[in-house]
């Protein structure tokens, strides 16, 4: 290579940093998936939200897992299909931008990003609490639930401040390693037989729509999609954006609904419909699935379990911070934030100074949280993991909308099944499953008062408000297109 080649290649580096821009091409399908599934968190959802489930909603648990993956793979429809015109790490931002206007996108970037923050936060209070449990019974190591946060809440900032790519790897080995201690037990009670013959029970109509804790299925089954999205938010770094956003999109929704279904039914089919609703209703029912881990596996697969629920919380948090500092960057890039956000690393290209300040926000709230005395666990994780899950379905629905609205001035050549048909009835789920996320919030929260909800769930329609309110003209609305879109519709 001549000086002349090289000196361009650096001109050409600062260039992309000066404006803000990504490292492209640096992910393929399958890692992006691994991002993407990795939010959701599959190992913990079995662990946790399944016994969760089965006690407060019934027996219909796995049914409402597979209704819920069917009303996002509607809305993914048109999701994907808009991603071959809009490319942006903020992924709602831009889209709602483009469907509805800047104003609203605006509104919808900050209340994601919050919304990930939130989550962010409230994952480290849990990371601590798991964390503690695990190093007590594994290792016989006593450090308080304080000192586990803290520490891996170094961690996650230093996988954030890296290159896109290694935070992917990271991702992708926990998450083989967490679907895959689950695969070994759902074969062996398989393989073995369960308590009685299987049963249809938990995927009948009656279970999942119309029994009384209909509400409850469907609010914690889409909490345990939150993340999907998140495919377009890599769109800019992705090797191929126009196959790899619809890809991972599909991959990742698709296996999500049927883990979480096939999952939740084998846990169901080991214990015996009865015995497994009793075993619910019992004190000790998070520990569902690790009893069947024991009686069908051994002590072998329960100590992995234990192990593992660390990596998988650790590997939520790391997706949630990347997605939080990717609206960071992309609202500092148009000047809703400080410009300084919008900046990438003169090396790795990501957007580090944003992953700094997300560190330093969950620190310092962290550490408040430790002088105040809250609960790591009831209050400091479960406060905020449950108003960022209202955020982050409130964006989705808002995003719906704006599909719909986007390719109602012009199809591009698709079906209007796609882009208008699925899409509007993923907006009708995504509304449904926030009515019903918002009345049966109590679950989500812990709280029984008024006032605590009110202000949990208040915090999402705000920052959608602060929002379109400071919103400033940024370069995105200006352009009619994104620079990398096809010149023809792409059917």
């Amino acid at each position: 290579m001549t000086t002349g080649s090289v000196n361009d290649d650096a001109a050409q580096q600062s260039a992309d940093i000066a404006d803000g821009r990504l490292a492209g091409g640096r992910l393929g399908t399958l890692q992006i998936v691994f991002f993407v599934i990795a939010a959701a968190s599959p190992l913990t959802v079995v662990l946790s939200t399944g016994p969760f489930s089965l006690r407060f909603g019934g027996i219909g648990a796995p049914g409402a897992m597979l209704a819920t993956g069917g009303v996002l793979i509607l809305f993914a429809c048109g999701f994907t299909a808009m991603s071959k015109y809009v490319r942006d790490a903020g992924a709602f931002y831009a889209y709602v931008g483009e469907g509805l206007g800047p104003r609203p996108g605006a509104g919808t970037a900050l209340m994601t990003m919050v919304a990930y923050g939130l989550c962010v936060i409230g994952f480290i209070g849990y990371l601590g609490v798991f964390a503690d449990q695990s190093a007590t019974d594994v290792l016989h190591l006593d450090l308080p639930w304080q000192v586990w946060s803290l520490l891996f809440a170094a961690i996650v900032g230093i996988v954030g401040y890296g290159q896109i790519d290694v935070g992917a790897t990271v991702l992708g080995v926990l998450l083989t390693l967490e679907i895959g201690v689950i695969v070994v037990l759902l074969v062996a009670v398989l393989f073995q037989g369960g308590a009685e013959s299987p049963s249809a029970a938990p995927l009948s109509v009656d279970n999942v729509f119309f029994a009384d804790g209909s509400g409850t299925l469907f609010l914690l089954a889409f909490g345990a999609f939150i993340g999907f999205e998140g495919t377009a938010i890599y769109a800019e770094e992705a090797k191929s954006p126009a196959r790899s956003v619809p890809r991972a999109t599909y991959l990742a929704v698709g296996f999500l609904a049927l883990f979480y279904t096939l999952s939740f039914w084998v846990v169901v089919y080991g214990y015996g419909v009865d015995s497994a609703l009793a075993a619910a209703q019992g004190d000790d029912f998070l520990n569902m699935v690790f009893v069947q881990a024991d009686q069908y596996v051994g002590g072998g697969l329960v100590t992995a379990l234990r192990i593992l629920i660390v990596t998988s919380f650790l590997a939520t948090v790391i997706a949630f911070h990347n997605a939080c500092t990717r609206y960071m960057f992309s609202l500092g890039r148009d000047g809703m934030l400080p410009r300084a956000l919008g900046r990438t690393h003169a090396r790795m290209s990501s957007p580090h100074i944003a992953s700094l300040v997300l560190t330093a926000i969950t620190y310092v709230v962290v550490i408040a949280a430790m002088i105040a005395g809250l609960d790591p666990y009831l209050e400091l994780g479960t406060w905020l993991y449950a108003s960022g899950v209202i955020g982050v379905v409130a964006a989705q629905a808002v995003c719906a909308l704006a599909v719909v609205a986007y390719f109602l001035r012009d199809r591009r050549g698709h079906s209007a099944l796609r882009v208008l048909v699925a899409p509007a009835l993923g907006l009708v789920g995504l509304a449904v499953a926030l009515y019903l996320m918002i009345s049966n919030f109590s679950y989500l929260s812990g709280y029984t008062d008024t006032l605590p909800n009110a202000l949990m769930i208040g915090a999402a329609p705000l920052c959608f408000v602060i929002g379109a309110l400071v919103r400033r003209r940024s370069r995105r609305f200006d352009v009619a297109q994104a620079p990398e879109q096809p010149s023809s519709p792409v059917a």
